[in-house]
């Protein structure tokens, strides 16, 4: 009597193992990655749309012109990849760089035009209304928040730092943090990029 009783609650526990694997698989299935649509102004005062880039790699990042230290090193690192694959014969093409301000109060189309010439000649710095803004990085899953220092004229924000990659379908392929160096980010391409010399 004993055995079966056991027996039963073992059946029991692996039904009920089975109906969470499955309920918590499926959930994994339905959980979409980080990315969205955006309607934004460009650094040359054009409006541009997630839709516009279709067809090519959207190498994404979010942060703003007034930042000290990370998102020129991002953004420095994003272009120093991208120069690496020119320099060894790869048609770049099909990547687009996208700088995303998270400061729209600051990086007017102006600031940005002059923000971008620091970098890779490809990069699209992207700006917009406060609401606009905030959209885009909700899709992306992307903190920020103004803060003010003592000894610091005018604020700092704090943001997610990560560079984000779209594939040509403009779904979420994969990121890169901090860690990850231009040479990575070049070779990650090499796969999906044609030499032209």
């Amino acid at each position: 009597m004993k055995v079966i009783r056991i027996v039963a609650w073992l059946a029991v526990a692996v039904v009920a193992i089975a109906v969470l694997y499955n309920r918590y698989g499926s959930m994994q299935e339905n959980m979409e990655g980080p990315g969205g649509p955006f309607v934004l102004t460009s650094h040359m005062g054009e409006t541009v749309s997630n839709n516009d880039f279709k067809g090519r790699y959207m190498l994404i990042y979010f942060g703003y012109s007034f930042c000290p230290d990370v998102c020129p090193v991002e953004l420095g690192k994003m272009s120093a990849a991208l120069t690496m694959l020119e320099e060894e014969g790869y048609d770049i093409s099909p990547i687009q760089p996208i700088f995303i301000t998270v400061d729209p109060e600051r990086d007017t189309v102006e600031a940005l035009a002059n923000y971008v010439v620091d970098f890779h000649p490809s990069l699209i710095a992207l700006t917009g209304t406060p609401e606009e803004i905030d959209s885009a990085a909700k899709a992306y899953r992307v903190y920020y928040t103004k803060r003010e220092q003592e000894g610091v004229e005018g604020y700092l924000m704090d943001h997610t730092s990560v560079i984000f990659v779209m594939n040509p379908d403009g779904n979420y392929h994969r990121l890169f943090s901090a860690r990850n160096t231009p040479a990575e980010i070049a070779e990650a391409f090499k796969p999906v990029l044609k030499k032209v010399r």
